[in-house]
């Protein structure tokens, strides 16, 4: 097995993501950071803010933003938290779980596009 420097690791890193951002269009418009957020809500179910927040890396405000943009696009949806109501718990919709598995079926597409065409390079 060969084995690869740091610095082809980072410049193959750089260019696959390169490659991946150059396919937006491909992805429905979901941004970046929407997609991330509805994976996790995907995954977890439902989640409060500062849940989101921690899972992400986020600060609180920038998650905040975040669900109210999917919010208006009908991708998430806030209800109270039972045992405490001034926490809301964020859910994925049905909307927001369509347009989700769109956009992995075209992202593991386009991934599996790109490392082929990388492994008849090689």
């Amino acid at each position: 097995m060969e084995y690869k420097s740091s610095q082809e690791i980072e410049y193959e890193t750089a260019l696959l993501v390169r490659l991946i951002t150059s396919l937006g269009p491909r992805f429905r418009n979901l941004e970046w950071s929407e997609y991330l957020l509805l994976t996790e809500l995907q995954e977890r179910d439902s989640l409060s803010i500062n849940a989101l927040s921690c899972n992400l890396r986020l600060t609180i405000s920038t998650t905040s933003r975040q669900v109210s943009t999917l919010e208006t696009k009908e991708l998430v949806q806030r209800f109270p938290y039972p045992k405490n109501r001034k926490i809301s718990l964020i859910t994925i919709t049905p909307k927001g779980k369509a347009l989700l598995q769109d956009v992995q079926t075209a992202r593991k597409e386009a991934y599996a596009d790109i490392l082929y065409d990388g492994q008849k390079k090689n």
